[in-house]
């Protein structure tokens, strides 16, 4: 003969188990999640065909992986700016991973409006320099809560012979 008390008993212990090595797994997995932040570059940019009022361009980003495990990713996002002024964003569903401690080119194509070229156009005209200063924001998108976000952000000096300097 079994004590009803005695089985809820045994089941809560084994819940309470069960719950605990839930908890240990996903604590593990955050452990993981710490990684040191990649790196990217812009390292080409190439014409494409735009639409009406825009002008689209293919932007290669070098992204640098200085962790050890490799960076899976189904899709990118690019946000730049450009004198603290949004410039041009893309998306691309490509696909692909950037190997520990290695390194990969991705193509994002991006899109910047003929109202925002010629107003970054007249705020250098306005404030002529030999630098532009940009800002790179976006994300490699992985798998399930897994994507990994960057920034990068310096100045760009203008060849001399442009001008720009005062």
């Amino acid at each position: 003969m079994t004590n009803p008390g005695m089985a809820t008993t045994l089941r809560m212990l084994g819940t309470a188990r069960l719950v605990a090595l839930a908890a240990l797994l996903a604590l593990s997995g955050c452990a993981t999640l710490r990684q040191d932040p990649v790196q990217v570059y812009v390292v080409g940019v190439e014409p494409l065909q735009g639409e009406g009022l825009e002008l689209r361009m293919l932007v290669k980003l070098r992204v640098q992986n200085p962790n050890e495990s490799p960076i899976a990713y189904h899709g990118v996002y690019v946000d730049l700016q450009v004198q603290n002024r949004p410039f041009a964003s893309g998306v691309s569903n490509v696909a692909g991973e950037v190997p520990a401690f290695g390194e990969a080119v991705v193509a994002v194509p991006v899109s910047i409006s003929a109202f925002r070229l010629v107003r970054s156009a007249i705020g250098t005209l306005s404030n002529p320099t030999d630098k532009i200063a940009y800002t790179l924001n976006g994300k490699l998108a992985g798998p399930v809560f897994n994507a990994v976000r960057f920034k990068s952000s310096g100045e760009m000096t203008l060849p001399q012979e442009w001008g720009t300097a005062r």
